[in-house]
């Protein structure tokens, strides 16, 4: 019997995001994913060296590549949808749960323990897991400002409500990412570049 789990996590790209929104362009988990991981790993690295923290940069890296790893079999639920009241949140957070375990099935016995933190995580890493969140938050509110600056406007709500998200984390990293580093996103690559 062959194990199906790394064909399946490939699939990735085949789920888009932000599926109710008109996007200029569509962005897949796969995408998101490497985006979050890069930011949970820069919000890591802010925390240790500026705000004197000690949390695992490479524990935040993979928690951030696998956050969305179960919605290769369950989709991405929007947001408007997904957070609607208690019920569908707790509801959608069970599924994922048991989509998580279920791509665990798909590995050898003997590797599944290295992967069950990261399709299934638990309360283990909870500063890791709310950089984590932060990066997830950052990486939508950089995909509002990118599509705003190509004339969409229909990220516009989306971005208020994003901002507000990143705010109310209280996380410092996040903070100072957003006064240091978010500026640049408004930018050309011309202006970038000096």
């Amino acid at each position: 019997m062959g194990f199906h789990f790394f064909a399946m996590i490939s699939r990735m790209k085949y789920i888009n995001r932000w599926s109710l929104m008109r996007n200029v362009r569509t962005e897949n988990i796969c995408e998101h994913s490497h985006d979050v991981a890069v930011l949970a790993h820069a919000l890591a690295v802010i925390t240790n060296k500026r705000f004197g923290g000690n949390v695992d940069a490479g524990r935040c890296v993979l928690l951030a590549l696998y956050h969305d790893m179960p919605e290769i079999l369950i989709g991405d639920l929007p947001a408007p949808v997904k957070y609607y009241n208690p019920e569908i949140r707790d509801a959608y957070k069970h599924i994922e749960r048991v989509s998580g375990e279920k791509l665990l099935t798909m590995l050898p016995e003997d590797m599944r323990e290295e992967y069950r933190p990261l399709l299934t995580p638990g309360d283990e890493y909870p500063e890791e897991q709310k950089i984590v969140r932060a990066a997830d938050k950052l990486s939508a509110l950089i995909k509002c400002i990118e599509e705003e600056r190509q004339g969409n406007s229909e990220f516009e709500k989306a971005k208020r409500a994003t901002e507000k998200a990143v705010r109310d984390l209280n996380l410092p990293a996040a903070d100072f990412f957003v006064k240091e580093y978010l500026p640049s996103y408004f930018l050309t690559l011309d202006e970038q570049d000096h």
